[in-house]
């Protein structure tokens, strides 16, 4: 063995004799069986808590029990989003009749200001502004149907007249 300095062989030995005190009057094979046997026992152990643990996972009492702040919580959260939803509710059913009083009377006064426009809210575009707006809306539609139908024909193979040699006769 090397020196590990002052005191590292001694150390190295009384190490060396314990491990040896531990093992003393067994063969190798009896030292490899004790190992495995508390690896195995060491490992039945973790499984048994894994699974312990899984049931407990599982458990729905035993989680109520372990979480009932958050579920009480989380219960009164709820309580309250549903009870803000049916107070707006009824908030809106009362103050619609209002909101269409108003709108109504809006509506007059926009007809009352501009009797010409009772029929559209947008003023009208002048004539040469709506026809170039056509043209070129029918432009873009005669664009778009020409792509497709080249698109499609040269996606789709041509049908081709079968020959009169397949023809049944």
């Amino acid at each position: 063995m090397k020196d590990n300095g002052p005191g590292g062989s001694e150390l190295a030995e009384r190490q060396q004799h314990v491990d040896h005190r531990i093992t003393r009057g067994m063969d190798d094979r009896k030292q490899v069986e004790q190992t495995a046997d508390r690896i195995r026992d060491e490992l039945l152990l973790t499984l048994e808590e894994l699974d312990r643990r899984r049931g407990r996972m599982l458990d729905v009492r035993y989680q109520v029990q372990q979480h009932s702040s958050a579920l009480v919580a989380a219960g009164a959260v709820a309580m309250v989003l549903v009870g803000s939803g049916v107070g707006l509710a009824i908030y809106r059913a009362r103050r619609r009749d209002e909101i269409l009083r108003k709108k109504r009377r809006k509506a007059l006064q926009r007809a009352w200001e501009n009797p010409d426009q009772v029929a559209s809210s947008a003023k009208e575009r002048p004539i040469g502004v709506e026809l170039g707006r056509k043209l070129v809306l029918i432009f873009a539609t005669a664009l778009a149907t020409a792509v497709a139908k080249n698109s499609v024909q040269t996606l789709v193979p041509a049908r081709q007249p079968p020959s009169p040699a397949t023809l049944p006769e």
